[in-house]
């Protein structure tokens, strides 16, 4: 129930403006009081152990599922995204929580540590895990379901209490997380914090470990102030991913995937494809069939039909974006083969096809965001790589040809976090995968197996007697002439790998 009397942001649909909610804008004191709650809360939580806290989440995927439909109606009703699209986040949340639950309790698990030499072998060496006691998560609009459960599932399953920021344009499904987790009557250790900048930066000034995604400005301001407070952050921020079409590519392939990893959720995706080299020989081919592709695409709102291939921009500023940079590349002499220009409704952008475009032009080299997919043509796969590596970005790439070898060793010739032959966006998909940028594209991964749930736990190190000790003893004081020459003796024998030097006095 909202407070007559608060701050609250109206939720607009990109589809027409029309408000779809309204959420409360946090004030930072009512951020602190949150995150004090949460602390108050995370010791029990951690006390349950990695099997206690699976039994939570796994209800928590009961609820998603019981309610995906409602969920996908949320989730359009602020995205405008194709219900095909919508339909993807709850199974996805399902995934991760199915991953994280079956495997935490090995991931946890206290490790026993083999000894680096004799020094160490009179001990008994573990390494243990034992969770950031709030973590702060900071998510965009742009998979507003599926991105928080990226980082709140992993984080929740290793035993921190978290607080979610979702974004001010598309909070209500965030909002609908929280709804499942007081409603399966779970431990108070999730606390979704809604509002504008003002909320996520006293998130970022309250919690113990921030996970954030978005563009690299606030990214990098975020990185400032964690380290301000001496506290770690995971970045994972913008990206201008390069596609490689090389002349042995299936090109209907091609075409299909690219025209798929340029325009799914309308280019609105850190990872998706915004640039695409072709090798001469067959450039003008995949050009007319990723063009033929791409002119067929239907857009506009969707409902529960799954009418629609191409929803909306978020908002008026990133359809502003995608229409700057298409006006800037068509006047400095780029063509536009299908699209090009909003529609006149809503937030709504044609997917758009642009050639004869240069790496002078600002949709090459800035993230764009949006429905557009630039195809510039190379001589061979050295220039191919030369130019996909001239970007301040390194998220992903993708790399097309038949001869998957050779694909393979142009991958690792690219300057990205992940490669994806003859595909598109699959990495995410793969939770045994790390996922993270080099570059301006972000610091730290998520997912990646064990590290996945790792980097919310701080490393603690333990040592404890294997038998009678002996060897601190030796080193305590009072220090004595004699016992020293033991000492230094004994060690010198442990540390030469020759007999003269282990010997010599």
């Amino acid at each position: 129930m909202l407070d007559s009397g608060q701050d609250l942001i109206d939720v607009r649909s990109p589809a027409d403006g029309r408000v779809v909610g309204r959420v409360p804008n946090e004030r930072p004191e009512a951020v602190s009081d949150a995150v004090a709650a949460l602390r108050r809360a995370q010791p029990a939580w951690e006390s349950l152990g990695p099997k206690g806290r699976a039994v939570w989440l796994r209800k928590l995927r009961d609820w998603l599922l019981d309610n995906d439909i409602r969920l996908g109606d949320v989730l359009q009703s602020e995205t405008c995204k194709p219900r095909a699209e919508a339909a993807l986040e709850v199974p996805f949340v399902c995934d991760v929580i199915n991953y994280y639950a079956k495997n935490a309790p090995a991931f946890l698990a206290d490790e026993k540590v083999r000894a680096s030499g004799p020094m160490s072998l009179p001990k008994r060496l573990s390494t243990v895990y034992r969770p950031y006691p709030v973590v702060g998560v900071i998510t965009p609009w742009n998979f507003p379901l599926a991105l928080p459960g990226l980082d709140v599932v992993p984080a929740l399953m290793a035993g921190a209490a978290v607080a979610l920021k979702p974004s001010e344009v598309t909070p209500l499904s965030a909002v609908e997380l929280a709804r499942g987790w007081a409603e399966i009557g779970a431990p108070p250790v999730l606390r979704v914090l809604t509002g504008a900048g003002q909320t996520g930066a006293a998130v970022v000034d309250a919690v113990d470990y921030v996970q954030f995604t978005g563009s690299t400005r606030t990214g990098r301001a975020v990185a400032r102030a964690a380290a301000d407070r001496l506290v770690p952050c995971g970045l994972e921020l913008g990206g201008k991913d390069p596609a490689i079409v090389l002349a042995d590519a299936d090109l209907d392939q091609a075409a299909a995937g690219l025209a798929w990893g340029g325009l799914f959720n309308a280019g609105q995706v850190c990872f998706s494809v915004e640039r695409v080299y072709v090798e001469a020989p067959v450039y003008d081919e995949f050009v007319a069939r990723l063009t033929k592709v791409v002119e067929s695409l239907r857009q506009g709102a969707d409902d529960r039909g799954y009418r629609v291939d191409v929803g909306a921009l978020a908002n008026q500023a990133q359809r502003d974006i995608v229409e700057r940079h298409v006006t800037e590349a068509v006047r400095a002499g780029a063509r536009v083969l299908t699209g090009g220009k909003p529609t006149g409704a809503g937030t709504f952008f044609e997917p758009t096809v642009l050639v004869d475009v240069d790496h002078t032009m600002s949709c090459v080299r800035e993230e764009t965001f949006g429905p557009t997919i630039p195809v510039i043509k190379v001589a061979d796969e050295d220039e191919a790589v030369r130019l996909a590596n001239d970007t301040e970005y390194g998220l992903s790439a993708t790399v097309w040809t038949r001869d998957l070898a050779r694909g393979e060793r142009i991958g690792r010739r690219l300057d990205v976090g992940a490669v994806n032959i003859n595909d598109a966006l699959f990495n995410l998909f793969a939770l045994t995968l790390p996922h993270g940028g080099w570059k301006s594209s972000g610091i730290g991964t998520r997912l990646g197996g064990a590290r996945g749930i790792r980097k919310y736990a701080r490393v603690q190190a333990v040592t404890a007697p294997r038998g009678p000790q002996l060897q601190g003893k030796l080193l305590w004081y009072p220090y004595r002439a004699g016992r020293g020459r033991i000492v230094s003796r004994a060690l010198r024998a442990i540390v030469a790998r020759d007999l003269l030097r282990r010997f010599r006095r």
